[in-house]
């Protein structure tokens, strides 16, 4: 007698579906995971208000938002650096105010420090110099093997700032270090595993730039390094399994359209850069998240995008993948400790208007 058995194969395909929404609706802001899995969203700006106040909390357990401590100073294009205490550094960006005599738009060099303890900003020391971006942070903050905090790049309304700081957690302030060669905004920092820091492309105001240098902390000084193929501004960099950088996207040009579907990888032992796949679509102001699997989930950007791709190491290429529910673009995406990744806020196109968000979904 023949016996016959049927197996079920499962196919796990990827998907994103909703999960809660945030209080407010709120676009270029950052996103932090707390050390007990919980994400940080705090600041940002929408159509009623540059410049928020207000944070939350997301529970993956729940997939709820609830309320947290507010800021003391509302500000946007900022940036949130996990620290070594578990505490989060809030530093610089901007906010409008609007007065008697007008609308006056300031350029922060305030920063605080949030405790999940608590649940409390409280101010802490002041940066030397006012940063913030026009379209995004601007400047970047990135936490080193030592604990300290690297400040770098930006704008202070009236030009670039070239002088870099560190911020101290132990002492709670900012004290100047080396300068960069070559001022700008709209880059990337990335730490390296050498345990330096490379700072690559951006703009110097109209200027974008293909060059890149490597901050030591060692020594407190920014040497250059090889210089990417594109020139691009508001594009992603990704620190991969292997130690390589990919950078993908992002802009060159002042056309209407002048997103970059080009990507490179740079290597640390050479420094040098090399050319990678293309991007299915040509985007900018998206979101490259690393996944547990060592692939890149790129997602949104250009002109609130719902497209998304995985690019592969092994294989160098890009494939589209499940795209987003909601078009966005200037949101935030971070990678949850279950290997999930959430996708919160930003604003899409609307009937021809501009729609701020405050829906967020998941990444299966």
């Amino acid at each position: 007698m023949a016996l016959f058995f049927s197996m079920s194969l499962q196919v796990h395909a990827q998907s994103w579906s909703f999960t809660g929404t945030m209080g407010p609706q709120r676009a270029f802001f950052p996103t932090t995971v707390l050390n007990n899995g919980e994400v940080l969203v705090v600041g940002g700006r929408n159509r009623l208000q540059y410049g928020l106040a207000s944070a939350e909390l997301y529970n993956p357990s729940a997939g709820t938002f609830t309320s947290t401590g507010n800021l003391n100073n509302g500000r946007a294009n900022f940036t949130a650096t996990l620290l070594d205490n578990g505490k989060v550094l809030i530093a610089g960006g901007d906010i409008y105010v609007w007065m008697s005599t007008g609308t006056q738009h300031f350029c922060l060099s305030s920063a605080e420090l949030y405790d999940p303890s608590t649940g409390k900003f409280t101010l802490t020391g002041s940066m030397h110099a006012q940063r913030c971006g026009y379209i995004a942070a601007g400047f970047t903050a990135t936490r080193l093997a030592n604990g300290k905090v690297l400040i770098a790049g930006g704008s202070d309304f009236t030009g670039l700032v070239p002088a870099a700081e560190l911020y101290d957690p132990s002492s709670g302030t900012f004290s100047l270090t080396g300068t960069l060669n070559t001022p700008r905004f709209g880059h990337t920092a990335t730490l390296l595993p050498t345990g330096e820091v490379l700072i690559a492309g951006g703009a110097a105001n109209a200027n974008y730039l293909a060059s890149a240098e490597l901050f030591n902390p060692a020594t407190g000084t920014f040497t250059l390094t090889g210089s990417m193929k594109t020139t691009r501004q508001f594009f992603t960099a990704t620190l991969l399994t292997n130690g390589e950088v990919l950078v993908a996207g992002g802009e060159n040009s002042n056309l209407i359209y002048p997103f970059i579907s080009s990507a490179e990888l740079y290597n640390s032992s050479t420094g040098k850069w090399t050319s990678t796949g293309s991007l299915n679509t040509a985007r900018y102001n998206h979101t490259a998240t690393l996944l547990n699997n060592g692939q890149v989930l790129v997602a949104g950007g250009g002109v609130h995008l719902a497209s998304a791709e995985l690019y592969d190491p092994s294989t160098g290429k890009f494939s589209v993948t499940a795209s987003l529910n909601t078009g966005r673009t200037d949101h935030a995406t971070v990678l949850l400790t279950d290997g999930e990744a959430l996708a919160m806020g930003g604003y899409a196109g609307s009937g021809g208007h501009i729609g701020y968000l405050s829906s967020a979904e998941l990444f299966h």
